[in-house]
This record gives structure tokens, sequence and C-alpha cells, in this order.
């Protein structure tokens, strides 16, 4: 059985729970849902009577995964996609499938590149907890010194509760901005060009902008008093690590965080497509070419451009949702933070243990919690930790389970209304239950 935490794509709407594992893809959606595909847009996606190419060595005894991947994409019009999986530190599993690039038939590999979009998260409150453990910042320093550099627009008053607000308080989505907030709520990183006129910024806003905008706006509840899912708290976590460290975010991100797990490819995405980075994989709306749905471009000057390479600012995006990084890349990265003796950790065991002991209930009844970047689950004696990511053309899954796994999921499309999102967390359990036999071997090697 698993959890169920049932969430809009773009942001939780509601929550329920079952009694063992997880399901909670909290996203790094818009502000406004996304545009739907015009009648009569040209499919894209193989045919269905077409096989989906699987790239990546077969593993004996876990060919479940491949037969419920495949059928998964069919059912929504998924183009491409790459799963892995870890058992005790070792990568047991690799493969691609479909296409990362519809038009040239060309075959996702199993690293390649993807948007990660909110699995970007505890990648920053990874790296908050390296400055923690540095003894360089505390959970509870107030947040406001940090970003005292950034001005409101000229006579803006400031919500003095501003004060309050700290660095667990942005962790764990409490620090007091409600983007679901009835009558007026929203999301102020998909306010680029709204966010850049108010403060007489360039546009599209920087995270910077952003913060400059919302210290004009008051906060929705005070901090602390509630959870409330926020891509915005964590665009300011990015602004403390800058300042704490005294580098570029993703400087010291790829190099207290990244380079030591061995997740070297992981680097911050671009808008723009002709900005993608190597080996990284097209985006796509389910079911229509890869110009449409064309929205006006953040770039002002871009004029028209697709969703996916344009409808939004990813480069304002990186501590809350800018990561492109691979399956395997990714599982590096949980083997090196999960507290678990396969692969080495690049935190003690109190900073894990600060970092997902605790946090506000997300799950009915409280049996879950949003801890520090991680939705987490105790079970067993040990938990599972999580986290999803949702974007115009990205689908991304991040599970460490209870029992010594960790797995991947990566798409380079989602589906309307989310229903993919809930039957890929049940799969990939499916898949893991039906395993008839577990190898011995270790793939991370084989693998950039």
């Amino acid at each position: 059985m698993r959890d169920r935490a049932r969430f809009h794509p773009d942001g939780p709407v509601t929550r329920t729970c079952a009694a063992v594992g997880l399901a909670a893809l909290l996203s790094c959606g818009g502000e406004e849902p996304p545009p739907v595909a015009p009648p009569g847009a040209p499919p894209v996606a193989p045919p269905a009577q077409q096989a989906t190419p699987i790239t990546g060595a077969a593993v004996p005894g876990m060919g479940a995964y491949d037969a419920v991947i495949p059928e998964l994409m069919r059912k929504h019009g998924i183009p491409g996609g790459a799963v892995a999986v870890v058992r005790d530190g070792r990568l047991l599993y690799a493969r691609g499938f479909g296409y990362a690039d519809v038009e040239g038939r060309t075959p996702v590999q199993p690293d390649a590149l993807f948007r990660i979009a909110s699995v970007s998260k505890p990648i920053t409150a990874a790296a908050v907890m390296t400055l923690v453990e540095a003894g360089r910042l505390a959970l509870d320093d107030r947040v406001a010194p940090f970003v005292a550099h950034l001005a409101p627009a000229p006579g803006a008053a400031v919500d003095p509760r501003w004060e309050q607000v700290t660095v667990r308080h942005l962790l764990t989505h409490t620090g007091g901005w409600d983007r679901d907030r009835p009558n007026g709520g929203f999301d102020p990183m998909f306010r680029p060009a709204i966010a850049a006129a108010a403060v007489n910024a360039p546009a599209p806003a920087s995270a910077e902008t952003v913060i400059r905008y919302m210290k004009g706006m008051p906060l929705d509840f005070a901090p602390g008093e509630r959870y409330a899912y926020s891509n915005f708290g964590y665009a300011i976590l990015g602004r403390v690590i800058e300042r704490a460290s005294g580098m570029p975010y993703e400087e010291y991100v790829r190099a207290r965080v990244l380079q030591p797990v061995g997740a070297v490819r992981t680097r911050q995405g671009r808008t723009r497509i002709g900005d993608a980075l190597a080996d990284e994989v097209r985006y796509y709306f389910p079911g229509m070419a890869l110009n449409a749905p064309l929205v006006p471009s953040v770039f002002a000057a871009d004029g028209a451009a697709p969703v996916n390479y344009g409808g939004f600012h990813v480069e304002a995006m990186d501590a809350h949702g800018g990561w492109v990084s691979s399956a395997v890349d990714l599982l590096r990265f949980v083997a090196g933070v999960d507290g678990r003796a396969g692969r080495p950790d690049i935190l003690g065991a109190a900073t894990v243990a600060a970092m997902t002991g605790t946090g506000p209930a997300v799950c009915a009844g409280g049996a879950c919690y949003y801890a520090a970047g991680w939705l987490v689950r105790p079970t067993q004696g040990d938990a599972s930790w999580w986290h999803g990511g949702s974007l115009p053309g990205t689908t991304a899954l991040l599970v460490r389970s209870y029992h010594g796994f960790a797995w991947v999921a990566l798409f380079n499309a989602r589906s309307a209304g989310g229903a993919f999102d809930g039957e890929l967390d049940a799969a990939l359990w499916s898949a893991l239950a039906q395993t008839t036999s577990f190898p011995t071997h270790d793939l991370f090697s084989t693998f950039r």
C-alpha cells in the first residue's frame, strides 16, 4: 500500500494518505493553469502500435520496470523518460524509455539530462544543511539580514512579519506566503514581467528582483503559523546560501553538494531551447508538436515561444526548480545524503536527522510531514523520503524508501490534470514488488 497525497500539477489542492508508502508530487508549477492543446494539434508521440525503444542493459529479475513504464507512457502520451533504482548504495537498474527528441527519433539514454523542477528543493536543502553543519548558518537564523540589500520599490511598505521569517520556515514552507490563498493567491516566481515592472528592474525578473517585489507585498499569514507550499521561500534560500557562503548559488551547490557525491553533470537549466545543455532532452506537451502551444515569451524580444521554452523563467527558478540532472546523478545525490552506509554521506548523522526529523504535517492524521526539503513518512523504524516536480514539459519523482531502496523517474512531458503523477508512483512501487531477484552489481561506474 502507498501514501496518497493528491496534488494538482501546479500545486497541492487536497491531501489524503493510506497506510504505508508514499505518493506526493509537490510541484514547481506556474501561477496559471498550463495552456491546453488547440483542436487538431499534430501528434508527435510514437504511434501506439510502435514499440517504445528502451536503452541501457536489461537487468534479469527486474523486467517489471521494462513493462510498466512504457505502458504508462503510452497511456499518457509521454514521449520519453528515464528510470533508475538503487539498493544499499548500489545502482541496480538504469534504463531510458522512448524519445529524447521526437522529431529526430533520438532515444532517451539512461543518463539523459532532464529539467527536474521541484526535485531541486532537496538539493537546495542539502546545501543549507552543509552550511549549518559548518557553523555558518543556523536553522533559526532570521532571513531578513541575508536579503537586506534587496530593497523594495520606493515608497513600498515592508510587512514587519518579514523580520520573523527564519531559515527553518523557508525549508518547511511555513514562511508566510500562500500561492493558493483564495481570492488573490499567486506564485510570484511565475510573474517575471509584473515583478520587474514593480521595482523598475530589467525583465524577466531575476530571483533577486522577485524578492524586491515581494517585499512590497503583505505576507499571507504569520511565519510558522501553518504550511503552504512556496517556491518563493526556496528562492530566498538560494540568496541565503549565497550570502552565508560568499559564493554564487550554483557554484556553491556544485562544489559542496553535487561534486562530492559524484553528480558532476547536474547543472542549472536555461529557458530557451537554444541554450539547452548537451545531452538534455527536449520538452513536450503530450500529443503536440514541439512548437505548440505558443505563449508570450518571458523574454519580450523573442515574441511568442513554446510554453516549455519561454512560458516561465528557468534562470530565476534556480533554488526551487532550476536544476537539470539525470536519474543516475540524482541517485548519486540521494546516496550521499541518505544517512546510510552504502556510499559515503556528505552530512553527519545529526545533520541528516535535523534535515528529515520533523516538520509540518501534510498528510491526513499527521502520517507524513514536510521536513527540510523532503516529504517524510516514518515507517518500520526508518522513514521514506520523497519529492516530486512538475512543469509544462517535465515530470520528476525522487524516492528514498524506508527499506533500503531509492529510485528516480524523469520524463519530458506531464499529463493534463496530473493523473500521470499518481499512476507513476503506483507503477514504481508495483514494479519493485514484482521484482523476482536483485542483482549484486553496481552500475554507477558505467555512467558519467
